[in-house]
């Protein structure tokens, strides 16, 4: 009975110290401003850091609450900073009602200020995996809280996540210790619904939001990097300048004799429409997400969607393809999809 005894505190003992010398390699983001203070503070802007945020930093950040509660009610706050808003309550689970326990729509859409219903009534305990903190693991709970599934080193998307825990660069900073970030999978691991497979997901009419791999598959870029384009520290709209006119200089030249070229009309509002829903519809064709997909099929009767069975249910998935009613019709709501293609046919030879 002794002996088991011992061998059941060792082995809590080794697993103890192979948790906590893990969780040491992780040193938080706050390390790396002393040497890299412009990286750090563009990603302090880029929205990853605000993934997942504590109440002691999110309740600053004036977001209005649902129905009810006030911030002592609240643990965590999931987003906030560009899209929407969701709240943790203190037992670790999403907030999906009114305090009072009524019906209440509970995530704050921060493009218009409006409320939508998120899991309406549902018990819904926060289980995001590894893409809104650092170092995730599925075991056990977070500060304890019986709805926060799994646990990790830091909140949010933080410099660790991508480039790997920072001791060993911290304690010899000159050899190479930290991990670069250029695989497009790597950033996939997070922007991606189902898999990093060339299907995205749609639903409603429009692109579900976090896809941008499975649509740059799907696209006509599919061979390139995510880092190409953005700077993976910054915001997403902070794309490197001229990145189209360096690949297609012929075409470029064409779209700058065109109507929309002289209006300095960038490329992107066509071939990168917001066919994409993260939180609100703009409008029929709008969306608040901009698809990675790129290439336009000019058809009036063409469909950006098919429809898939899969294990006896019906499933939504976009084609490798954006259509005239998300190109054209986003800004010329009052035409058709039969005016669209006529004028998008060919648009870079005319004049």
């Amino acid at each position: 009975m002794k002996t088991k005894l011992i061998i059941s505190i060792l082995s809590s003992f080794c697993i103890f110290s192979f948790s906590t010398a893990f969780a040491s390699d992780y040193v938080g983001s706050e390390k790396c401003f002393d040497c890299h203070a412009e990286q750090y503070n563009k990603w302090q802007a880029s929205g990853h850091p605000w993934k997942l945020r504590k109440v002691e930093k999110a309740r600053y950040a004036k977001l209005p609450l649902p129905p009810g509660y006030s911030w002592d009610d609240i643990s965590y706050v999931i987003g906030g900073a560009v899209k929407k808003a969701r709240f943790i309550d203190n037992d670790g689970y999403i907030i999906t009602t009114a305090k009072d326990g009524s019906e209440a729509k509970t995530q704050y859409n921060l493009e218009d200020g409006s409320w939508s219903f998120y899991h309406k009534g549902e018990k819904k305990p926060y289980k995001c995996g590894p893409c809104h903190m650092t170092a995730y693991s599925k075991e056990g709970h977070q500060d304890n809280l019986e709805g926060m599934i799994g646990t990790w080193a830091e909140d949010g998307i933080t410099c660790e996540e991508c480039h790997g825990p920072g001791m060993d660069h911290l304690r010899n900073p000159v050899k190479e210790t930290i991990k670069k970030v250029a695989e497009v999978d790597l950033c996939g691991k997070c922007h991606q619904r189902g898999g990093t497979g060339p299907e995205p997901p749609a639903k409603g009419g429009f692109i579900r939001h976090h896809e941008q791999i499975n649509e740059l598959k799907a696209g006509a870029h599919g061979d390139l990097s995510c880092v190409e384009c953005h700077n993976p520290h910054e915001r997403a709209i902070l794309v490197k300048k001229n990145l189209c006119t360096d690949c297609h200089e012929a075409v470029a030249a064409s779209y700058a004799e065109t109507l929309h070229g002289r209006q300095d009309t960038e490329c992107i509002e066509c071939h990168m429409p917001k066919a994409s829903k993260s939180a609100i519809s703009v409008a029929s064709y709008t969306g608040d997400v901009r698809t990675h997909i790129v290439k336009i099929n000019t058809a009036a009767d063409a469909n950006m969607f098919k429809e898939v069975e899969k294990d006896g249910k019906k499933e939504i998935y976009a084609k490798g393809f954006v259509t005239v009613e998300y190109t054209c019709l986003s800004c010329h709501g009052s035409r058709d999809k039969a005016w669209a293609s006529k004028y998008a046919t060919n648009f870079h030879k005319s004049k």
